[in-house]
């Protein structure tokens, strides 16, 4: 029952974080608000996996993990240089 309940605390937490990302006043707000989905994304993979008896879960909610951080860095980068390709303007 408690993780039922918690399950449904992500997805009110999940729809909030939507609105902020839609209705961010700066890009870095967005972004910020998408990684928190992201990782909200995460916690509710594993809540889903322990209410549904399946350890294999958290498997897949650390891969999901693992691909939002490197999204959001790439994402970032993309958005500070224009490019994913360079370090830095400074750099050949």
């Amino acid at each position: 029952m408690m993780f039922a309940a918690a399950a449904a605390a992500l997805l009110i937490t999940m729809l909030l974080v939507l609105l902020r990302a839609f209705m961010g006043p700066t890009l870095y707000d967005r972004i910020l608000a998408v990684n928190t989905f992201g990782t909200k994304t995460v916690l509710m993979i594993a809540v889903l996996g322990f209410l549904m008896g399946r350890p294999e879960f958290l498997d897949i909610a650390l891969v999901y993990a693992l691909i939002n951080f490197i999204g959001t860095i790439a994402v970032l980068k993309f958005f500070r240089y224009g490019d994913l390709g360079r370090a830095g303007k400074g750099e050949p």
